[in-house]
């Protein structure tokens, strides 16, 4: 079964280099003033796709259940040290273009630090689409490629790309800049409505962090979100949107699928659930659902 190539986080320790050692406090806070902004006061169940270790997971407090999804378990691993493996949250490896997910099983989905990863975006969108129930929220993130900095490295000749073109841009393997209209087009395209935007980061260069003390950066960030998101210059922007056709309930004791044939439902029976139509299983080892298929499978 071929799927686009995934960017793979197993054995790394991303968390700690990235968020721990990397002076990353200020792009922490700044997702979280967007999530507060964006994100529903209530639901039921969550979808947390991309959620590596657990970093926003804590902040979904409206919601009564938080499946976390990540192609890497070391990642999940440490998602269950931070939140513990209690009944609120679920664990699940899986590749986000073949997700072991059925219809209806959400109201909710946020996708943060993640669509930077995808070759083909559109076929990724479309799976969550169809796990979403009519009129879910979906909270999209994405790197912004036409973000000040690189308008103005290009407009002093540093930069060969233009920002305003309406392609992605990876700037290494398997990382992409996105053009927002040609996200929220994507989105569209997948059965998304776009209803809110906030513009993220604007002050994550290292000459304000090393100079800015963080109170005042918060305070500066929540101004600049709150006045200039419509300008979509930032590095990071987040989207609200909503699953189109109508309202439907959430099917909340069928939640599985089989992602390599598509038979639904596929019973929760830990510790290996078995496809009664296609015969994969897929094992449940120290609390992490394991949907991944090889290659070689």
């Amino acid at each position: 079964m071929a799927t686009p190539p995934v960017c793979d986080y197993e054995g790394s320790d991303y968390q700690q280099r990235f968020w721990e050692e990397g002076n990353r406090a200020y792009e922490d806070i700044a997702e979280a003033l967007a999530l507060k902004k964006l994100l529903p006061k209530g639901g039921y169940h969550l979808l947390e796709l991309g959620a590596g270790t657990g970093r926003n997971s804590p902040r979904y407090t409206g919601f009564q259940k938080v499946t976390l999804v990540d192609y890497s378990t070391t990642q999940l691993s440490q998602a269950i040290e931070n939140l513990g493996n209690g009944t609120r949250y679920r664990f699940i490896a899986a590749d986000i273009y073949s997700l072991p997910f059925g219809p209806d099983s959400f109201d909710a989905a946020t996708m943060i630090r993640t669509l930077h990863h995808f070759s083909q975006p559109e076929k990724a969108m479309e799976q969550v689409r169809g796990c979403l129930a009519g009129g879910a929220v979906f909270l999209l993130e994405y790197a912004n490629k036409r973000n000040l900095k690189s308008f103005l490295r290009f407009l002093v000749g540093r930069q060969k790309w233009n920002p305003f073109s309406r392609e992605a841009i990876e700037f290494a393997e398997l990382n992409f800049d996105f053009h927002p209209k040609s996200v929220k087009a994507m989105l569209r395209e997948s059965g998304f409505r776009v209803e809110g935007q906030v513009s993220v980061s604007y002050l994550r260069a290292g000459v304000f962090k090393k100079f800015v003390p963080l109170k005042l950066l918060e305070i500066f960030e929540g101004f600049l979100q709150a006045f200039f998101s419509w300008t979509a210059y930032s590095p990071s922007i987040f989207l609200r949107t909503f699953s189109e056709g109508g309202q439907t309930l959430l099917k909340a004791h069928t939640l599985f699928r089989c992602p390599a044939c598509g038979h639904y439902p596929l019973e929760d029976t830990p510790p290996l659930l078995t496809c009664d139509a296609c015969g994969r299983a897929y094992p449940v080892r120290n609390g992490i659902y394991d949907f991944r298929i090889k290659e070689d499978e």
